[in-house]
């Protein structure tokens, strides 16, 4: 007898097979001879795509004979880290984890990107904090991961404010010892994502002083080792069908979405559904003139700001398929 496990995402593989039509599969049909023996994904809480990829096992059917497997990290910086040595295949993260890897020497490159969401992150202080203005930052502890999205929302919020970067304190935690700073009241200040941001809504109801929109753009980029994308390009075009697959599927069955990321990532339902009502429609596309702009924007800004050792040209570290350019 079929277990409910299985006969469950039987259901789902039958519901996503209706959201998009079987065209999208024509390219993905001609797969090569050569696969990878093993796809090492990297992914972290704000990953809605690939968990739903996961948890759909699509990769699997698509990929036959090639052994899938998953490592979950709390941020974008610690998952290029494990890229750069190796240690996967795939990953996806913020705009400035790539942007700090390149500077460092990392032979990684960018092979597709979501669209904006600067309203996924974040400046939070508590209810009954001074903090009023970002102007007011100057002189604060501020909580966030070093080389995250949230590192380039801290400096847009500096700026925009008149201040310098040497006017604030940045304290640099990984998400979930930056939340427990924030709430013991050892900083003054913390900057995050969702689905972090999502969750301490739920419990503390801590106060906004500044999204993500009109400061950042918060793209979400999907990276992987040069000579993985060159060898294995039809895999990536798999990747980003089924990702794709995945985030129609979010946008419309949306309690059933929930329900899914909610078990995955160990978060309650309406931290998620939170987390989800903020962020918009994230189909995967590969790079573009503009995206790549708009990422050299951002690593300018941090070279500027002596925020990383060395300028990087983005454009250096964009893969494309064979037979296509900017």
């Amino acid at each position: 007898m079929m277990k409910l496990s299985a006969i469950r995402r039987l259901l789902l593989t039958l519901a996503l097979s209706s959201v998009l039509p079987a065209s999208s599969f024509a390219a993905s049909a001609d797969l090569p001879k050569e696969l990878p023996k093993e796809l090492r994904i990297g992914f972290q809480k704000s990953s809605v795509n690939l968990t739903l990829l996961k948890h759909r096992q699509a990769l699997e059917q698509q990929l036959k004979g090639v052994k899938v497997t998953w490592f979950e990290f709390t941020a974008g910086p610690q998952m290029l880290e494990a890229l750069s040595v190796g240690s996967i295949d795939f990953a996806t993260t913020g705009e400035p984890p790539p942007i700090f890897a390149q500077s460092a020497g990392s032979n990684l490159v960018y092979v597709g990107a979501e669209p904006a969401k600067p309203g996924v992150s974040a400046i939070l202080v508590k209810p009954d904090s001074g903090i009023r203005t970002l102007a007011e930052l100057k002189g604060k502890k501020i909580a966030f991961q070093k080389g995250s999205s949230a590192h380039y929302h801290v400096l847009r919020a500096v700026q925009q404010a008149g201040l310098q970067w040497s006017d604030i304190t940045p304290v640099y935690l990984a998400p979930a010892d930056a939340r427990a700073a924030f709430e013991r009241g050892s900083v003054d200040v913390w900057a995050i994502w969702d689905p972090y941001w999502a969750a301490i809504e739920q419990s503390a109801a801590p106060r906004i002083l500044a999204t993500g929109k009109g400061l950042v753009n918060n793209l979400s980029h999907y990276l992987s080792a040069r000579s993985f994308a060159d060898k294995y390009p039809k895999v990536i075009q798999v990747l980003f069908e089924e990702l794709t697959r995945s985030d129609t599927f979010v946008q419309k069955n949306r309690d059933e979405a929930v329900a899914i990321i909610a078990a995955s990532t160990g978060l309650d339902k309406p931290t998620i559904a939170s987390f989800l009502e903020r962020r918009p429609r994230s189909p995967v596309v590969y790079l573009t003139q503009n995206i790549v702009d708009e990422q050299q924007r951002v690593a300018d800004n941090f070279y500027q700001q002596k925020l990383i050792p060395k300028a990087v040209n983005v454009r250096d570290a964009v893969w494309l398929p064979p037979g296509t350019k900017l």
